[in-house]
């Protein structure tokens, strides 16, 4: 496995769902973001580049197989999206999500360390 290339993929896909935190729930924080849902959508374009150069290296750090990608960063995506929802709306962390974030811990576990 090649290392250096999965910890920067896990943080290009870590890096997109941030992105997209804020694209898509920056709505509830701010009235500006609100008022302009074209100009939040134009976010995609470098989204999309930083989810392609993700894609490409957890690909690369897993030999060419698609699907340990795909779940890290689903897996990241659980988590950034936890993190950003509690800091900023105040939604707490209650057993439910605890648990799925157990489990996406687990996935990232099970990706990177199953050989």
């Amino acid at each position: 496995m090649n290392y250096k290339a999965l910890i920067l993929g896990s943080f290009l896909f870590l890096l997109g769902q941030i992105m997209v935190w804020y694209q898509i729930n920056g709505q509830f924080l701010s009235n500006w973001v609100k008022e302009r849902p074209i100009i939040m959508s134009l976010l995609g374009v470098p989204i999309s580049y930083i989810y392609i150069y993700a894609t490409y290296y957890t690909v690369q750090a897993f030999d060419g197989s698609l699907w340990p990608q795909r779940l890290i960063g689903f897996s990241m995506g659980m988590i950034a999206f936890a993190i950003l929802t509690y800091l900023h709306l105040n939604e707490t962390i209650n057993i439910k999500t605890t648990i799925t974030l157990i489990l996406a811990a687990a996935i990232l576990g099970i990706q990177i360390l199953w050989k």
